[in-house]
């Protein structure tokens, strides 16, 4: 690689580090959603060419401490 190369693409490189710093400095309050109570429906969809896929649904609580309860084991609750 010649070093005309070399400086091109370190100069995309950094281009992309500073978009990306941008992106997420520019609005850090629009991120997420509300804690409340109830769930919230996420649905994720797979197609595969003719006849094929899935479509699954799953609930997640809208509250922060429900939500993290389920990741503690069986064993470990009182």
């Amino acid at each position: 690689m010649d070093l005309f190369t070399l400086i091109i693409a370190g100069l995309v490189i950094a281009a992309i580090g500073a978009l990306a710093i941008l992106g997420q400095r520019k609005d850090p309050g629009q991120r997420g959603s509300e804690p409340g109570k109830g769930d919230h429906i996420l649905e994720s969809d797979y197609q595969s060419g003719v006849g094929g896929g899935n479509v699954t649904r799953w609930k997640v609580p809208k509250d922060p401490q429900a939500y993290a309860k389920r990741f503690v084991p069986r064993d470990k609750k009182k």
